[in-house]
């Protein structure tokens, strides 16, 4: 049995995420953090996947979360820009 294949790494690798996603606001990593549960979940169930499929799966249900995530709690309506010039314009 491979690293990859135990749930527990899973699991450990998606708290690891959800901490990261306390220093870094914004959704950017609480999407990895969900698919990292759900490989984890997988594995505990007792599927066994290969390496390539368990990527696939944390990629696609990441994104999608990402992506939920996003519209509903993404850029607020009414904020207002606060300056006047931006130095890349020039």
């Amino acid at each position: 049995m491979m690293i990859w294949e135990i749930w527990w790494v899973w699991i450990a690798a998606a708290l690891v995420l959800a901490i990261l996603e306390l220093f870094a606001p914004g959704f950017i990593f609480v999407g990895f953090a969900l698919g990292a549960a759900l490989v984890g979940i997988i594995f505990a169930l007792g599927f066994v996947l290969s390496l390539p499929v368990s990527l696939v799966i944390f990629a696609v249900f990441s994104v999608v979360v990402w992506i939920v995530l996003r519209r509903a709690f993404g850029v607020r309506k009414g904020q207002t820009q606060t300056f006047h010039r931006d130095i890349n314009q020039d």
